[in-house]
């Protein structure tokens, strides 16, 4: 039997800024770890595109969880597909899978019976947060997310906008997307 010579990658996707990535594949021994901090939503993120551009025939990728990778079961198929095309094995460590490209039946059915837990499961987290949150507004308790910019910060940006500042640099010095930055000009 012919030694695996090709890379262990490590794929890490947090939701936010102050989430902890380390916890997810602490102990593995990686070649190399591509960490997106971004929102599973889609599977339009950096480090992944990164990450889908480096792996080779031989590599295999390791992620800690299904829904790390990817949120939904279309898009969760969709990388398992492209990365066993190119001969990359993928191995999600919480359910215990392994793909090659060379899978029974039965595991291309783990993969969406799993997929399609984990897509559920997601879907009733957000649910709840929303009774949650809709649930706290009823009581008063809810505020929704506090203003980045102070009172006296959007009263410079709207007198900086007037005198015709460019807003894509309004934006970028404020530390704001120029989105954010629009609302606070229609307040």
């Amino acid at each position: 039997m012919a030694k695996n010579t090709g890379k262990r990658i490590g794929y890490i996707r947090i939701s936010s800024i102050d989430q902890n990535h380390e916890r997810q594949l602490d102990g593995f021994d990686l070649d190399r770890c591509f960490i997106d901090k971004a929102s599973g939503k889609d599977i339009n993120r950096p480090q992944l595109k990164e990450m889908l551009k480096f792996v080779r025939d031989g590599d295999i990728v390791i992620v800690h969880s299904m829904d790390r990778l990817a949120r939904n079961l279309d898009d969760l198929r969709k990388l398992v597909q492209q990365l066993t095309n190119q001969k990359v094995k993928i191995e999600f460590m919480k359910e215990g899978l392994t793909f090659t490209g060379e899978d029974a039946p039965i595991s291309k059915l783990l993969l969406s019976v799993m997929g399609a837990f984990a897509e559920f499961e997601r879907t009733l987290i957000k649910e709840r947060q929303m009774e949650g949150i809709a649930l706290a507004k009823k009581k008063g308790k809810y505020k929704g997310r506090k203003p980045i910019l102070s009172t006296d910060q959007v009263k410079e940006i709207k007198e900086r906008e007037a005198k015709g500042d460019k807003k894509s640099h309004i934006a970028r010095e404020y530390g704001i997307s120029r989105e954010t930055l629009y609302q606070y000009l229609r307040k």
